[in-house]
């Protein structure tokens, strides 16, 4: 009974017409092309690598597949074995291991075992990539089989389906080895009741026979005997015999596959290092949450299994995974079939057939799909007669629907196919819930019961053995979606679905841990970064996925006008089924159920109106992450014990202490010691979480992104003006983060940065605090508002720490200067934080923006006491000299201008540093203004104090000038700084000129420093450019000139005087110089008669308006003010008089010493004259105003020299 080597046979031709696929690498599978043959022979066509195309009765069926893993060895050819050779004894390689056949569970023949209950899910772990997108069934390749048999079979069909997306994972549900398990545990009792009641009352186990097991084992002989090419069968020895029997008692017992009990999570599970990969797709490691969204890359959460709970039915077992497209079907199928290949046949199945039984339907679709499924072009059979070997027949895989008494169409078993698909998608509509698709055996009738809705009925509703494994895929889905960051926001929707359907599965007390990492990864899907314009409908988180379905979306029913399944009262139904297919006969109706395409119920991301909701979201799933974890470390109570070596923080504490800039310093040091203790990696957590636990990470990542959400919601606060809200988040926001810092052994860079942001927001807030401090009670009604889940997640930050981290910046002070230096010393800390880790150069921009508020709040807290000094100095009296508080008050505002300025310079913002320059000149000027000389006011002088500070004043606004350049960089500030330099010189100016220090200088150097102050003044007085200070430009320039004209004519009069006396000293007569001068004074009024004629001209019109009865608004358009006329008039004549007097003295006084001159003497008379007329003119108080104005013109031409009056005197 040797065999007698390959089996000899011309090579196989593919028939003309025929379609074959030829393998194209790709994607670590192989994708297969469809071309046509013409004729033309193949050879050396790998099965595992070979997809087919079918035409049959003139219906062609389209299929393709891709090994996505194999772990069987390379193929071996077959032996054929010699006729008469007798199955029946052993042969001598059988049930041991060799090269050929491969390490042990991985031969070549492939795995004997029976699938087990979690098949599907270990296949969807591996393929993750798959699940929910783009394959439809996951299942083994036994299943699938079943499926399609169902017109043709009266065998019972029991299967258990699960949607994860668009995907269905198919598992076979042996209820008989259910409710024997039920009979020994109690597991699983509502089902058997249920069965019993409904379905089959007598229900006992069905035993296999005998034959069963005959055929089995001389199957397997069979296929030992065809590798054993180089020997004969041989007996088996003793040892053998007994690994034959054992083997057998083995196969027996596991026949069943064994089920696992429902899943507990331990509240504790150590890393699973071990991580598997198969074939040339990278596997991830096992059930990890990986790296999502900005979760920093160190933590990583641990693996949720170890190997112990991997074993429990969750592994790969299948020889071969293949993605297997039959017409529009995509499939993920396990298979374990044996495959023999070499020489000229690549790839063929081998089968044993009692050539006593013919091959029927049912025998025929099984070994068409097998070759199919596993792309094997052709299927040899091996007939014997009660063991003993016949003969050998090679059947092409596309003949087989051919075969005599096995005859079926390739075109109903895909209409089968995409009916029961259709049905099954239409129906399992749930993810998370476990489906039940059952048929009796002998009955036509299919149902399909939903086990979560009744196991909910029962006490324990986690009694179900599918959750765990459910679950865990939901997660991982969702995980792996995540992880694809290019495309993952158009899949938000769906990975919230997944999640939140993951939760609700699930036990909380049982399974913290991926509980905690489901709500993390909820929390993840809302960034809070976000800008704004993705809140709009274009934005692709508002588009409807259709990868998934809704736990609360309701069933669409089927539109089928047939009526594809019954929900109606028939008696053949039962009201616990959710749809039931009346007659296995409606499978094979093309496109019975063709309405599945259309049901895509549609899975929208919540979309959020506003950044507080989005936030909220995000720390309600934070919450529950937080409570999760806390709830699986065992305390004795929720709060640790108080740590004897940490002060507690007292209510009654100073206030003075803690808020002024003293205690704030003591606090910043302790801080900023703290931070670089974190550099170092101290850990310090009070609830006594062990460092690289899985609530360790978890409980970091977590209080992370609560921080994250509560600063998001304090910059929203901030820009609603709504400051103590705001307060009140950041606080919250640092709280956490200086939990994190408790609890963190590494801090990262960008953690650090987070910090720096949170600080810089905290002193913007009380920066606005401060300035806004007329609406302090609305804002401390805010801050100490605390909602309950703020308060829930603050009690978990305090199981692991104090939470005073950061007490100091956050505190609602009333006191003003306390509030500017809190804000101050944020500032600082954000800054001296970017020192760490070379943060400042990796965030030029944010390092900028940090300098820019430390420059502007030291410009306020120097305005802040700058404006205390001054108020100071209005209180005192001028007798007081300058006392020790103003210039404690001058050194800190000083000081502050100075910081910020060298804040400024340092990131060369030219502007800002102009005006804290500008700010520090106007400092100068107030300690000027301070040191104004004591005593009276009429004795005192400029001092050199004064001088000395506004000199200083007028270097800074020069240095500000420089800092600006030219005015085109910043018009407005330019302006500013030239405007008040030239204040300050004009004041100096002034009050050296009111204040003449006559008794350190001489007459002569003050005028030359006021007038050289003066034209400085006006040289920075711009009167030309149009702005709103134009009009004080222009008036300050007319003050200058005036001053100036005042002066230089006070030292001229002065010079006259001094010429005047020193002629009366040498004893001149003065009389013919006094009447010359009053004839030129009374010549110069005479010139005036040409204006008092136009000031008659406007009132005779303005009389005869008011004559004819016009408006008195037309009177009051004329260009005459009355008021002022009245008054030059009355200075007129008041001065006319005068001089008319002087000249009557003067000639009367000339005629009584000389001798009489007829000149004078008619001059004398003539202003005798006027004079009277004058003085009777000005007594009558009732004269009208035109009156007054006419004797004035009357009696200066009188006066003009052509009269003749006063011609000789003038003379």
């Amino acid at each position: 009974m040797a065999a007698s080597g390959a089996f000899a046979t011309s090579p196989w031709l593919p028939k003309q017409g025929v379609k074959v696929r030829v393998p194209v690498a790709r994607d670590s599978g192989i994708y297969l092309q469809v071309i046509r043959i013409q004729s033309s022979p193949v050879s050396h066509l790998g099965g595992d690598l070979l997809g087919s195309a079918l035409f049959l009765g003139g219906n062609e069926v389209k299929s393709r597949a891709v090994v996505k893993y194999s772990s069987a060895p390379p193929r071996t050819a077959f032996a054929r074995l010699e006729e008469k050779t007798d199955l029946k004894l052993p042969p001598a390689n059988w049930l041991r291991e060799s090269a050929k056949l491969g390490p042990a569970g991985t031969t070549i023949l492939g795995s004997t075992k029976k699938s087990k209950p979690f098949s599907s899910f270990g296949m969807a772990y591996d393929f993750i990539d798959s699940v929910g997108n783009d394959v439809d069934v996951v299942s083994d390749s036994e299943n699938i089989k079943k499926l399609l048999k169902i017109p043709y079979s009266k065998s019972h069909v029991s299967m258990a389906v699960h949607r994860i997306g668009r995907t269905l994972l198919l598992d076979e549900l042996d209820i008989q080895e259910l409710f024997m398990r039920s009979s020994q545990t109690g597991d699983w009792t509502w089902l058997k009741e249920f069965y019993q009641r409904l379905i089959d009352q007598k229900w006992q186990r069905k035993k296999k026979s005998k034959e069963h097991w005959y055929q089995k084992a001389i199957l397997s002989k069979f296929l030992y005997y065809s590798i054993n090419g180089d020997g004969t069968a041989q007996p088996v020895p003793p040892a053998a015999e007994q690994q034959e029997s054992s083997s057998s008692d083995q196969t027996n017992d596991s026949e069943g596959a064994s089920w696992p009990a429902p899943f507990e999570m331990p509240s504790s599970v150590p890393e699973d290092p071990s991580a598997s990969s198969q074939g040339s797709e990278p596997l991830e490691p096992s059930y990890i949450v990986g790296h999502v969204a900005s979760a920093p890359k160190e933590q990583n959460l641990t693996t949720l299994f170890n190997d112990g709970e991997n074993s429990q039915g969750l592994k790969n077992d299948f020889v071969r995974n293949i993605l297997w497209t039959f017409e529009d079907i995509h499939m993920l199928v396990g298979s374990n079939m044996p495959i023999f290949g070499g020489g000229r046949y690549p790839a063929v199945s081998l089968r044993l057939r009692d050539n006593n039984k013919p091959i029927n339907v049912l025998t025929g679709i099984d070994y068409w799909l097998d070759n199919l499924i596993c792309n094997v072009p052709e299927l040899v059979m091996c007939f014997h007669v009660n063991g003993i070997v016949q003969k050998y027949e090679m059947i092409k895989t596309e003949e087989i629907p051919n075969l005599e008494n096995s005859n079926f169409s390739t075109k109903v078993i895909k209409d089968i196919a995409q009916n029961i698909l259709s049905f099954l998608k239409s129906n399992c509509t749930k993810e998370g819930h476990t489906y039940w698709l059952f048929k009796a055996s002998g009955s036509d009738i299919v149902k399909l019961y939903d086990l979560t809705t009744l196991c909910e009925e029962t006490e324990d509703k986690y009694q179900n053995p599918f959750t765990m494994p459910v679950a865990i895929l939901l997660y991982k889905v969702a995980c792996n979606m995540m992880m694809k960051k290019n495309q993952n926001k158009k899949h938000y929707g769906t990975i919230r679905t997944l999640l939140l359907n993951c939760v609700k599965l699930l036990d909380k007390s049982r399974h913290p841990q991926i509980i905690a990492s489901a709500n993390y990864m909820l929390s993840e899907l809302f960034q809070l970064d976000e800008p704004k314009k993705e809140e709009s409908s274009e934005s692709p988180l508002n588009e409807n996925s259709d990868e998934s379905y809704s736990e609360e979306e309701e069933e669409m029913p089927d539109s089928d006008e047939n009526g594809s399944y019954s929900t109606s009262s028939d008696p053949s139904d039962d009201n616990k089924a959710v749809a039931i297919i009346k007659s296995v006969g409606e499978l094979s109706v093309p496109e019975k159920y063709k309405s599945i395409h259309q049901i895509r119920p549609s899975c929208a991301f919540p979309v959020c109106h506003d950044t507080e909701e989005r936030c909220r979201l995000v720390l309600s799933y934070v919450l529950e992450g937080l409570k999760s974890v806390d709830s699986s470390i065992k305390k004795e109570s929720d709060l640790p014990a108080a740590d004897p070596s940490t002060p507690i923080p007292l209510k009654y504490e100073d206030e003075s202490t803690r808020g002024g800039p003293e205690g704030l310093e003591k606090q910043m040091a302790l801080f900023l010691d703290k931070m670089g203790s974190l550099q170092k990696g101290n850990y310090s957590s009070q609830s006594g979480m062990i460092p690289g636990s899985w609530q360790h990470k978890m409980k970091l990542q977590l209080i992370l992104k609560s921080s994250k959400a509560y600063y998001v919601l304090s910059d929203a606060a901030m820009s609603l003006q709504k400051y103590g809200r705001a307060l009140r988040y950041i606080k919250l926001a640092l709280q956490s983060h200086d939990t994190y810092c408790c609890l963190c052994t590494n801090m990262l860079s960008e953690v650090l940065l987070f910090l720096s942001q949170y600080l810089t927001l905290c002193g913007d807030i009380q920066l606005m605090l401060a300035q806004n401090a007329n609406n302090r009670a609305a804002h401390l009604e805010e801050f100490n508002y605390q909602t309950k889940e703020d308060q829930e997640i603050l009690h978990s930050l305090h199981r692991e720490s104090s939470c005073q981290g950061f007490a100091w910046a956050t505190d609602l002070s009333t006191d003003l200067e306390s509030q500017l230096s809190v804000s101050c010393k944020c500032y600082e800390a954000a800054n001296e934080i970017l020192q760490f880790s070379d943060l400042k150069s990796q965030n030029p921009e944010h390092y900028i923006q940090v300098l820019k508020r430390m420059g502007n709040i030291r410009n306020e807290i120097g305005v802040f006491y700058m404006n205390q000094a001054a108020a100071l100095q209005s209180e005192r009296t001028v007798s007081k000299s300058v006392s020790a508080a103003e210039q404690q008050l001058w050194k800190k505002s000083f000081s502050c201008f100075e910081k910020g300025i060298h804040n400024f310079e340092s990131i060369d913002d030219a502007t800002n540093a102009a005006l804290l320059l500008c700010n520090t000149g106007r400092l100068m000027r107030i300690c000027a203004q301070a040191h104004c000389g004591a005593g009276d006011e009429f004795k005192r002088e400029f001092s050199p104090e004064e001088g000395l500070y506004y000199n200083k004043a007028v270097d800074y606004y020069l240095k500000a000038l420089r800092s600006l350049g030219t005015r085109d960089i910043h018009p407005a500030v330019w302006d500013s700084v030239n405007w008040e330099l030239s204040t300050t010189y004009f004041t100096m100016a002034t009050l050296q000129q009111d204040y003449a220090p006559l008794s350190r200088k001489a007459q002569e150097q003050i005028e030359k420093e006021v007038s050289e102050a003066m034209m400085k003044s006006l040289k920075y007085c711009d009167v030309d450019s149009v702005s709103v200070r134009q009009p004080l430009c222009q008036y300050r320039a007319a003050t200058i000139h005036h001053r100036l004209a005042s002066m230089y004519h006070s030292c001229l009069r002065n010079q006259v005087l001094f010429q005047f006396k020193f002629s009366a000293n040498l004893g001149q007569n003065s009389n013919v110089g006094k009447l010359k001068t009053l004839s030129g004074a009374l010549d110069i009024m005479t010139r005036t008669e040409h204006a008092f004629q136009l000031i008659r001209k406007e009132l005779v019109e303005e009389f005869d308006q008011h004559k004819t009865g016009e408006t008195a608004a037309a009177a009051d358009s004329s260009g005459l003010n009355r008021e002022e006329v009245i008054k030059l008039l009355s200075i007129f004549e008041s001065r006319l008089s005068f001089l008319l007097l002087q000249s009557i003295k003067l000639l009367s006084s000339t005629k009584k010493k000389t001798s009489s001159n007829i000149e004078e003497d008619v001059v004398l008379k003539t202003n005798k004259q006027i004079y009277s007329q004058l003085l009777r003119a000005t007594a009558n108080k009732s004269a009208a105003l035109l009156e007054r104005v006419d004797v004035i013109i009357r009696l200066l031409d009188q006066l003009a020299p052509g009269s003749g009056a006063s011609g000789g005197a003038v003379q």
